[in-house]
């Protein structure tokens, strides 16, 4: 079902901070940075040679990321695998009793995502994405 992982995703309260820390001293390469305002998030791709990361910082306080990065803090939020077919995953997942977050897929920056439930992988989200190529 997973292809292969795509990208880490870390919850930050200040994405310029953050950024200075990844690229400037870390030498991270900033790849892109996107408002998404369905999901009330900023969000900054970065290349790490080897992995990608996707930092999120939301931009009010009550969305569902400014709820988790409220009651658990700055660090990992989701790791997120390629698919091939997100409605085949989506059905297997559901097939085997898996806790979604999002029974259907819906559009992310980068392709179609879903998320898997954390209570259902032991305290890891976990996103699908199937690229839009």
């Amino acid at each position: 079902m997973f292809e292969q992982l795509d990208h880490v995703g870390i919850v930050v309260h200040n994405i310029d901070e953050t950024l200075k820390t990844y690229c400037e001293q870390l030498g991270f390469q900033l790849l892109e940075q996107v408002e998404i305002p369905e999901q009330k998030v900023v969000a900054a791709f970065l290349d790490g040679g080897n992995v990608k990361l996707e930092i999120i910082s939301p931009t009010d306080t009550e969305s569902g990321t400014a709820r988790y990065l409220a009651n658990r803090g700055e660090g990992t939020h989701h790791i997120c695998f390629e698919v091939d077919d997100i409605y085949a995953a989506l059905a297997e997942l559901t097939a085997q009793g898996v806790r979604l977050i999002d029974e259907q897929p819906r559009q992310g920056v980068h392709g179609l995502v879903a998320f898997v439930h954390p209570k259902a992988t032991h305290g890891m989200m976990i996103e699908l994405l199937q690229k839009t190529h």
